[in-house]
């Protein structure tokens, strides 16, 4: 009988395997069974649940790297991505609790565990609020602002997430779920997961708006299949 399940791509879809996110390296995939998207899903949702309960993202995935064997060390870097400043709206502004005058830098950079990208974050943060040390790392080097500012025992406000891919449908829990007798290989799109969030100080103020994008890798190791 045929799946119930459909995920339909555009171009922007890669395998689930383990270690990297192509077809050609002989890992093994994940099959498109029920059991398997049920799996992601619930990894996916975990991953959400801690990055809403944690105020540093970069900790978080390095904690994730290391539960799930994608890379030893499980050390999360950053790589600075060249791009032109993207100055913040009036709304972020706002967000930030700075005049139209004051500064606020722009920094894009993915953050990768061993060789895999994990996630994409661009950043828009105050630069009057933080030490001048932070400011010529920022500056200078890859470090992750989560590390570089950790210091300043800054707090996570989450504005908004949201999953980018469901591996089921809504209302599956209410249904028969039916997939082939021999499934095929799953895939999901590229960026599975978003977040968007305020860095504050002890004392309420902001020093960073963040929007950070998740890519499918968070699931790239062999999960294990009954």
């Amino acid at each position: 009988m045929p799946s119930r399940i459909q995920l339909t791509c555009m171009g922007g879809c890669v395998l689930l395997i383990a270690g990297l996110s192509r077809a050609d390296d002989g890992l093994a995939a994940w099959p498109d069974s029920f059991v398997a998207r049920l799996e992601a899903l619930a990894l996916l949702q975990t991953l959400n649940a801690e990055l809403l309960s944690h105020d540093s993202a970069t900790a978080t995935l390095e904690q994730w790297c290391a539960t799930h064997h994608l890379a030893n060390p499980a050390r999360i870097t950053a790589e600075r991505l060249p791009a032109s400043d993207q100055p913040p709206t009036a709304e972020r502004r706002r967000e930030l609790h700075v005049t139209p005058t004051q500064v606020v830098r722009y920094r894009h950079v993915k953050l990768r565990c061993g060789t895999i990208v994990l996630s994409e974050a661009e950043n828009w943060y105050v630069p009057s609020r933080l030490t001048a040390v932070m400011n010529q790392q920022l500056n200078a080097t890859d470090a992750p602002f989560g590390k570089v500012t950790q210091a300043l025992h800054f707090q996570r406000h989450t504005i908004a997430a949201q999953l980018l891919w469901q591996p089921l449908p809504d209302g599956w829990e209410l249904q028969q779920v039916t997939t082939p007798a021999t499934a095929g290989t799953l895939y999901a799109p590229a960026q599975v997961l978003e977040h968007r969030a305020l860095l504050l100080l002890p004392d309420g103020t902001p020093i960073s708006e963040v929007i950070e994008t998740y890519t499918s890798n968070v699931l790239a190791f062999t999960a294990v299949q009954p």
